[in-house]
């Protein structure tokens, strides 16, 4: 199946090849010409339909749009929606970190999570979009740990696995991560 991934973050594409593996044919949308959506959705869910809506509508294959963010109990949910542009750039992860950090730096509690939504519209119009969604439990580190992953995975403390994010194999990542949780129901709604 051929799909539209509605994103121009590489990381996200090289997660998902790896997740959804044979049957999948994604084609990021930047090697089409398309552009990114604007987000202005107030949730997750809206963001991710407007994206998938977007590149479906410009390429007229089905697409797949993701919308992701770490959500920070001490900080009411914050970066959340707005994860990706927090330190005002969008994508600049050493800055979107080191704002987090400061931001938690006299706070004691450093629970938080990663919310994924994913959205597979078949058509630009499909009024019934297949949703998945997941949630990935841990703790804001007070420093960067490891060389893997992409956006706050280094500083992202996976207590269950007593490792960080930035530290995992990719392929207990994608096992366990939000994303790989979200896609893995998407999967199943679709009986792959």
């Amino acid at each position: 199946m051929k799909i539209v991934l509605a994103s121009g973050n590489a990381g996200k594409l090289v997660e998902m090849r790896e997740i959804l593996g044979d049957g999948f044919d994604l084609v990021a949308q930047g090697d089409l010409g398309i552009a990114d959506a604007d987000e202005t959705g107030t949730t997750f869910v809206e963001n991710a339909i407007l994206k998938a809506r977007n590149a479906s509508g410009v390429s007229g294959l089905p697409a797949l749009g993701d919308d992701s963010g770490i959500c920070v109990a001490a900080l009411g949910g914050a970066p959340g929606l707005y994860s990706a542009r927090y330190a005002g750039g969008h994508g600049d992860a050493k800055a979107n970190i080191a704002k987090l950090l400061d931001a938690l730096r006299d706070k004691p509690d450093r629970s938080a999570y990663f919310y994924c939504c994913v959205v597979l519209l078949r058509h630009a119009d499909d009024p019934a979009p297949i949703i998945g969604e997941g949630r990935w439990f841990g703790q804001i580190l007070d420093a960067p740990r490891g060389n893997g992953g992409f956006g706050y995975d280094p500083i992202f403390f996976d207590p269950k696995l007593d490792a960080g994010a930035g530290e995992l194999d990719a392929a207990v990542k994608n096992r366990v991560s939000h994303r790989g949780q979200a896609l893995a129901s998407l999967r199943a709604q679709l009986g792959r």
